[in-house]
């Protein structure tokens, strides 16, 4: 996992983001399902690694990328760091709980390497983070920053725009690395316009070689 963020994170004060329905609760206890190409257990230590076209899902959770690392702790709570391809971003994707007759909304993000923190129940999108907010199929918010930390439970999202982050290079996030969002106003401010098209999610790929679930019985 990484260092503790620097003290001169800025914590985004996103109202759009704020306002938001709270994540799917019932992914927490959903089983981690894993496809790869390749896949290296280690019972003892209870720590897996895929390789190769990975797709993890986790109730509504999606996460995609070149290499996840997967660990589960004695209290059963499971982490993952999702890799890209180098030049690429890992994926990740979330429903949120909305009320009934409401838009579906989902949670997008990307960045060069995904954690996934299952006991603290939080996401964090390192070098080159991107998010995004879509409500009813439009896209509403957008943020970007060396690294960006969604925590699911608070619904309180950070967002370091330094050029570095943990003694890491942030690879081009944005001029001289700085923190960049687009937030849409509120349904029902007046001269709110309904927000672009959503962008399409990654596709899944060709069928997988490799498949396990984590927390449940093997598929």
């Amino acid at each position: 996992m990484t260092k503790r963020l620097s003290p001169l994170v800025l914590a985004a004060a996103l109202a759009a983001f704020a306002g938001m329905a709270q994540a799917e609760k019932a992914d927490s206890a959903k089983p981690m399902n894993i496809e790869a190409d390749a896949l290296r257990h280690d019972e003892l230590a209870q720590t897996s690694v895929f390789t190769g076209n990975v797709v993890m899902t986790k109730g509504t959770i999606v996460l995609r990328g070149a290499q996840l690392d997967v660990r589960q702790d004695a209290e059963g709570y499971q982490y993952g760091v999702v890799k890209a391809e180098p030049g690429k971003r890992a994926f990740f994707r979330q429903k949120r709980d909305t009320e009934r007759g409401q838009p579906d909304e989902f949670i997008e993000g990307e960045g060069e390497t995904i954690e996934y923190d299952g006991k603290a129940d939080i996401v964090k999108f390192i070098r080159r983070g991107e998010m995004r907010r879509y409500r009813g199929g439009q896209l509403s918010d957008e943020v970007t920053g060396s690294i960006i930390v969604y925590n699911n439970i608070t619904d309180v999202y950070t967002v370091d725009g330094q050029k570095t982050s943990g003694g890491l290079p942030s690879s081009s996030v944005g001029q001289g690395g700085r923190v960049r969002a687009v937030m849409a106003p509120k349904e029902g401010t007046p001269g709110a316009t309904p927000g672009a098209a959503a962008k399409p999610a990654v596709p899944a790929g060709e069928p997988l070689r490799q498949s396990l679930t984590i927390g449940g019985e093997k598929k």
